[in-house]
């Protein structure tokens, strides 16, 4: 008899034993749901996405310009410039551009200082010039004026060569410059650039090679 009570208890404790070590379990169960609730909340919060609808470049490959700016001809002076180009676009990163601009230059110094000597007639001091020219662009961006207003942006170089008119002579010109597209919408565009054309001229009895720099601002169209 005495016995068999030992055994009951014995298997009562044991029974309790498990009992105890198992609720624990559900405990730390219930904990780690809360946990991962609270930690969702935090991780996944509700945000209201906003949506941008960026107008597309115009696909069309022409392009035609008016520009005016200064060009600066070496012992001529800096004299205001107006020209017109056109441009087509063969692939997206390189153009070939065709200008033509005309300009009419001052006296030397060495007139203006000698009072009566005057190296040019005034139809000699019109200068022209024409070039064909292959473009690069890169560095393609965007500028954000506000959260509402963003415009395309680009970089480009250019390298070209042509004829310069100078004091009734013509003279084998090349050019090298680089310049800055801001693209108002999908077909206007605005282009600040800056050329420098080289080329020589005897005008002073020998042989001189000039570099003349040319700073413009312009507008093209896309058709």
């Amino acid at each position: 008899m005495e016995n068999r009570v030992q055994r009951i208890l014995l298997i009562a404790s044991l029974l309790s034993a498990l009992g105890g070590f198992t609720a624990p379990a559900f405990a730390a169960d219930d904990k780690e749901k809360n946990n991962d609730g609270e930690l969702g909340k935090i991780i996944t919060p509700d945000i209201e996405r906003r949506h941008i609808k960026e107008a597309d470049l115009d696909s069309e490959d022409f392009e035609v310009g008016l520009y005016y700016g200064m060009l600066s001809v070496e012992d001529f002076g800096s004299n205001p410039v107006v020209g017109v180009s056109f441009a087509y676009h063969i692939t997206e990163d390189f153009f070939a551009q065709l200008n033509y601009g005309t300009s009419e230059t001052q006296k030397t110094s060495y007139e203006l200082l000698s009072g009566g000597v005057e190296l040019l007639t005034k139809d000699q001091r019109d200068l022209s010039y024409y070039n064909i020219s292959l473009g690069y662009n890169l560095l393609p961006g965007q500028v954000y004026i506000s959260e509402k207003w963003h415009f395309n942006t680009g970089v480009y170089f250019i390298a070209g060569a042509g004829n310069t008119r100078f004091a009734e002579k013509n003279y084998f010109t090349y050019n090298l410059g680089a310049g800055f597209k801001f693209y108002a919408t999908d077909w206007l565009m605005l282009d600040l650039g800056m050329r420098n054309y080289s080329f020589s001229h005897e005008l002073f009895g020998e042989s001189k090679k000039t570099n003349n720099l040319e700073s413009r601002l312009g507008i093209s169209l896309f058709f």
